[in-house]
């Protein structure tokens, strides 16, 4: 679950997804809260860094950024990127405006409910 919009959680979110998905293991990630903002275009920049890592990624240009390695996820190990329909809805964004990464946007029950038994991790 992704619901921070800081670019050192965002990263770890990622990196977790993307090698977890390339391992051959299932792996769902859902976007809510202040994550959402940088999945619907035109909503936010640059994630903001909480500290010396986030400047530093920001500046290391060979840091796949956190958008690429979620592309990766989904390309390469076939995961799940899920937009809270809560949060589209109060952002008012249509699917169109939603990367195109993203599936389709999906309630916290049906989340957690198809989550049960699985690890979750926070960020």
């Amino acid at each position: 679950m992704c619901v921070s919009d800081s670019r050192e959680k965002l990263q770890m979110a990622a990196m977790v997804a993307s090698v977890a998905a390339a391992s051959g293991d299932e792996v769902t990630v859902f976007f809510s809260m202040n994550a959402m903002l940088h999945f619907v275009k035109g909503r936010a920049a640059e994630a903001p860094a909480e500290g010396e890592f986030g400047r530093l990624m920001a500046a290391d240009k060979g840091v796949p950024s956190f958008k690429q390695l979620f592309a990766y996820a989904a390309d390469l190990g076939d995961a799940k990127l899920l937009p809270c329909s809560m949060a589209v809805d109060l952002l008012k964004a249509s699917e169109e405006d939603l990367d195109p990464m993203l599936g389709p946007p999906t309630g916290l029950t049906r989340f957690l409910s198809d989550a049960e038994g699985a690890q979750i991790f926070t960020f």
